[in-house]
């Protein structure tokens, strides 16, 4: 008997991206879309539907060699029935049937989880993870989103919300409002967003000359790469930015690995992609603030998966959570 497919999605504020899997979690071809989030995005799941027809009679195969279809969405799940509770940026402002609607275009079964988590499952199953059953991903891009597995499968908490990493309180009294409605969380210092906060900030304060500030002067702001790239080059005010960032991560990663002892953090999104400056810099805060045994136990590496990651992700809940 032909093995079947896994359709991995992972339903982005942007982009819907997509990809047909085999059981070894190897991408046989993927694609994407444009998520279309007009009409309260009532659009979206008939848009996946017509996307994976049509690359299905592409490549000559049928739904019939499909298992079925794994979705990472924004948000927090209704694991029972696989609404997604409220995904404002698509659209979705109360609970939305993803799971049902989805089936009912496709025909197929379907598995919903959190983005994050989805991103998490792909980097254990085929990423840095190496196949580690105990891990926590940490995704700094525009915000902070995380996925703790545990025994090889993600830790979702009563209300499905667990993981969410960039919302512990990295400082206690005080600091940056947060789109949650706190200030002080990590995502307000450890995102793209919050790092090029804090160096505006200290742009403003200093008078520290350098390779940031000459960016700033010609283009009128900077990006966390620029700020990286020039802590790279040892610009003094860069490098106060990427020790704060280093700090505070580093900390709170400690206190997650204190709880959980993790085989291994990743660390995804496209912070990451800073390379060592970052993550040198996170892994000596870690071992200053991790228990002992947790600090030689844990291992901090940069995700290898990048985008590829949502897609495998969700193919794993098919492989594993749909009974052919």
């Amino acid at each position: 008997m032909t093995e079947k497919w896994l359709i991995g999605v992972d339903l982005g504020g942007t982009t819907i991206k997509m990809a047909f899997i085999n059981f070894y979690g190897e991408i046989l071809h993927k694609w994407e879309i444009p998520t279309d989030v007009s009409n309260e995005g009532k659009n979206i799941t008939t848009d996946i539907a017509n996307s994976i027809d049509e690359k299905l009679s592409e490549v000559g195969k049928t739904k019939s060699q499909v298992l079925g279809i794994g979705i990472g969405a924004p948000g927090p799940v209704n694991l029972d029935n696989g609404n997604i509770y409220e995904a404002v940026n698509l659209g979705w402002k109360e609970e939305y049937p993803l799971k049902s609607l989805l089936e009912s275009e496709t025909t197929l079964p379907v598995v919903v989880d959190n983005d994050a988590n989805c991103a998490a499952l792909g980097e254990m199953w085929t990423g840095a993870g190496n196949g580690a059953g105990d891990i926590v991903c940490v995704t700094l891009g525009t915000g902070v989103g995380g996925g703790v597995i545990t025994n090889g499968d993600i830790v979702h908490g009563k209300s499905g919300a667990a993981g969410e990493i960039g919302h512990i309180t990295s400082i206690a009294d005080g600091g940056a409002p947060c789109n949650c409605g706190k200030t002080g969380c990590l995502e307000t210092i450890a995102s793209a967003t919050g790092i090029v906060r804090m160096a505006m900030e200290e742009l403003k304060q200093s008078k520290l000359n350098g390779r940031l500030r000459s960016i700033f002067n010609e283009e009128g702001k900077v990006s966390a790469k620029d700020i990286f790239d020039a802590a790279r080059d040892g610009d003094q005010l860069a490098s106060t930015v990427v020790d704060k960032v280093a700090f505070h991560l580093g900390m709170a990663l400690a206190n997650i690995a204190n709880t959980l002892n993790p085989e291994k953090i990743v660390l995804g999104g496209g912070v990451s992609r800073a390379g060592s400056i970052l993550l040198d810099a996170v892994t000596e805060n870690f071992q200053r603030f991790s228990f002992p045994r947790v600090a030689k136990s844990t291992e901090i590496s940069i995700a290898i998966l990048g985008n590829d990651a949502g897609v495998i992700g969700s193919a794993w809940l098919v492989k594993n959570r749909i009974a052919e």
